[in-house]
């Protein structure tokens, strides 16, 4: 099953009046440039910002990626037709994530259905024939109590002393409707991948699912200066055995998806505009036909996004290159894809498409983390690379 590689699937439906940015690995100068998309065209504007860092420290990172001279490289359309690594011309640009030096993190249990299915993870022990009957009985506890709780309050508080009575209270309720939100470093800066790569799931689980989100920019004072999609792979039997081994769960070889690109906050896109984002996600068997469909809905979330965002940086905790910060996603898949009560799990060959209104739409095709392509252009050789073009 090809990957779509038309520029029309991949950008926002209102992409003539967007703001957007995003980096571009070009062969002629053995490094990767950021770019802006004007009128379908990628043009190359390190010259003016070295860095995505850089331009999202500007005071006014839209005005200067829609001014700054920069040189033609491409149509948006060519470079992704030569992004997919199996067809792939490597002596042409292709498109790559649209961060570079940004810390990646991410924010967990931030939606009602996702706490569930965490303390469901937990209390199965990572065994997803355990799942639905522990759903179940969590659900007949809690029923929809939850929808309406804001995280840190009174009645949060009566509810965990209820729970813990019950002999059900979780470490994932505590993160849910406590007063402090679960931040985890998702991967590490320069690692993740983006539109039409391949994202990994470690070959030691057999119970693992995507999870769709939006992902803000963020700059190192804390200033959200944009939006883009991205996908959280998480292994859910990994995670489910221990909370501790979140690192291991979560943070793999290919295992961060963020793209295609940087949506930048200007007039006609705000925070607003993210709060009312509906993100949906496919997934296409290849090897089995399986289709699954999901929606996640930020209106549901229950921490607002700036929120999220000043428990992340603060006087306690700073970030000098800002960061990217996925919001979490309501969407947890429990439709039976091998037998009745196994649930979802992924198969190599999964294309994973999610997508948003205003942010277009970022797709990966799944294999084993070893498979898929080697993570080997760090900070270091960024920092070389741009010595070596005279851009530092």
């Amino acid at each position: 099953m090809p990957l779509d590689t038309a520029a029309p699937f991949a950008l926002p439906e209102d992409a003539e009046a967007a703001t957007l940015v995003g980096r571009v690995f070009r062969p002629d100068v053995d490094g990767p440039s950021v770019v802006a998309l004007r009128d379908g065209q990628l043009i190359d504007i390190t010259a003016s910002v070295v860095t995505m860092r850089d331009l999202c420290e500007h005071q006014d990172p839209a005005r200067v990626a829609a001014t700054a001279d920069g040189e033609f490289i491409g149509s948006f359309e060519e470079i992704l037709a030569n992004t997919p690594l199996a067809s792939r011309d490597p002596s042409k640009p292709y498109l790559i994530a649209p961060i570079d030096l940004q810390a990646v993190k991410a924010a967990g249990v931030t939606f009602v259905v996702s706490m569930l299915e965490r303390v469901i993870e937990e209390q199965a022990r990572g065994l997803p024939e355990r799942a639905n009957a522990i759903r179940a009985e969590i659900n007949a506890t809690i029923g929809d109590d939850l929808a309406a709780l804001r995280p840190g309050s009174e009645q949060a508080a009566a509810l965990k002393k209820l729970l813990i009575e019950k002999g059900m209270w979780s470490q994932y309720l505590e993160v849910g409707i406590g007063p402090d939100a679960e931040i985890f470093s998702k991967a590490q800066p320069m690692s993740a991948v983006g539109h039409l790569a391949e994202i990994g799931i470690h070959p030691i689980s057999t119970w693992n699912n995507p999870e769709p989100e939006v992902v803000l920019v963020v700059s190192s004072t804390g200033k959200i200066v944009g939006a883009t999609l991205g996908n959280d792979v998480n292994l859910r039997d990994v995670e489910g055995r221990s909370a501790l081994l979140l690192s291991k769960a979560k943070d793999n070889n290919a295992s961060a998806s963020i793209g295609p690109m940087i949506r930048l906050f200007d007039g006609g896109f705000s925070l607003d505009d993210v709060r009312a984002t509906e993100v949906r996600l496919t997934v296409d068997g290849e090897t089995d036909g399986f289709r699954l469909d999901g929606s996640s809905a930020m209106s549901k979330i229950s921490r607002d996004p700036e929120d999220l965002v000043k428990q992340t940086v603060g006087k306690n905790h700073q970030y000098p290159d800002g960061f990217v910060l996925y919001l979490g996603t309501m969407f947890a898949p429990v439709q039976d894809r091998d037998g009745p009560g196994q649930g979802f799990t992924h198969k190599v060959g999964d294309i994973v498409t999610i997508s948003a209104p205003k942010l277009g739409k970022l797709s990966n095709r799944v294999v084993l983390c070893p498979d898929a392509e080697p993570w080997t252009f760090g900070t270091a050789a960024l920092m070389r690379n741009l010595a070596g073009r005279g851009l530092l």
